[in-house]
């Protein structure tokens, strides 16, 4: 799997949860200040103790000024695609544009169930994320939405509001079908965790992703690859993930994009997630830019 050569970026996952507030908080405002690109909020509204994801992006978006968010990813059975694009549009129009909208099938069915959702699973869930991945699209476009199907009736949606610069509409998928509906439909694939999704199996992804978006007309280099990255910066023994001291996760993040395609890394630390953000963002994230520059410049 070759490099894509699409720019790269960089961004932090946000603990949900109620009682982590402060610590949210306080990661968001390092995070921007920082230079990073991107502040990712993942969604199991099932949870108890897990906030809103929306509502806490709709705050975090007033406490910052540049940074941009990315829902990691919304839950699309939880969800009707108009509201979820509408959603997204608004945030994106009260905040210059600073909104991605990162969705997936649903991959606890059981705990959608206990919410009130379909439990989909298997054929009966890539068909549901197929439409419904098109129905956004066409949301986010700001056109006229009509589609009657076994799974919606809609009948002649007016998109909108307006946004300032497109909201990127990406994909989070792990299995064949999902990954060739990420080629043929979205803006972009979000990786699982390195943890469940490890290094190795990458490329057959990708291959996957780049045959369905070929066989759809489509450039795979204009699909944005973006992978979650669990792990410790420094040498803390046997933690989760990617594990290792700055020089280690500069070669690792390097080789991960000149190698296996992704271009955008979300770091969930797994442990201090306020030293170790610091770390990543002074230390890695502008060691990883120079290193993958001098590679591309053939240097």
């Amino acid at each position: 799997m070759a490099d894509y050569k699409r720019p790269i970026s960089f961004g932090v996952s946000l603990d949900p949860s109620a009682g982590a507030w402060d610590q949210t908080q306080r990661l968001a405002r390092t995070a921007e200040n920082l230079g990073l690109d991107y502040l990712a909020v993942q969604d199991h509204p099932y949870q108890p103790n897990h906030l809103d994801v929306w509502t806490l992006i709709s705050h975090l978006a007033a406490l910052t000024d540049r940074i941009s968010f990315v829902t990691d990813v919304a839950d699309m059975q939880l969800r009707s695609p108009v509201m979820l694009a509408k959603a997204a549009m608004s945030l994106s129009a009260l905040t210059g544009g600073r909104i991605q909208l990162g969705v997936g099938g649903g991959g606890i069915p059981d705990a959608i169930a206990s919410m009130g959702g379909s439990a989909r699973r298997g054929p009966d869930m890539v068909a549901f994320a197929e439409e419904s991945v098109g129905v956004m699209r066409a949301a986010l476009t700001g056109g006229v939405v009509r589609l009657h199907s076994p799974y919606y009736s809609i009948d002649g949606y007016r998109a909108g509001p307006p946004t300032p610069k497109p909201v990127g509409l990406w994909l989070g998928a792990q299995k064949p079908r999902m990954l060739a509906a990420t080629g043929r439909l979205s803006d972009g694939w979000i990786s699982p965790l390195n943890i469940y999704v490890p290094p190795r199996e990458v490329s057959s992804k990708q291959q996957i992703i780049d045959e369905a978006a070929l066989e759809a007309g489509r450039d795979p280099k204009d699909l944005r690859r973006v992978y979650n990255v669990i792990g410790t910066v420094g040498d803390r023994g046997d933690g989760p993930g990617l594990v290792g001291d700055v020089q280690r996760w500069v070669d690792t993040l390097t080789q991960w994009v000149v190698q296996l395609g992704f271009d955008t890394f979300i770091f969930w630390p797994a442990t201090d997630p306020q030293h170790q953000l610091t770390l990543f963002a002074d230390k890695v994230v502008p060691a990883v830019r120079e290193r993958v520059d001098v590679i591309r410049r053939g240097r």
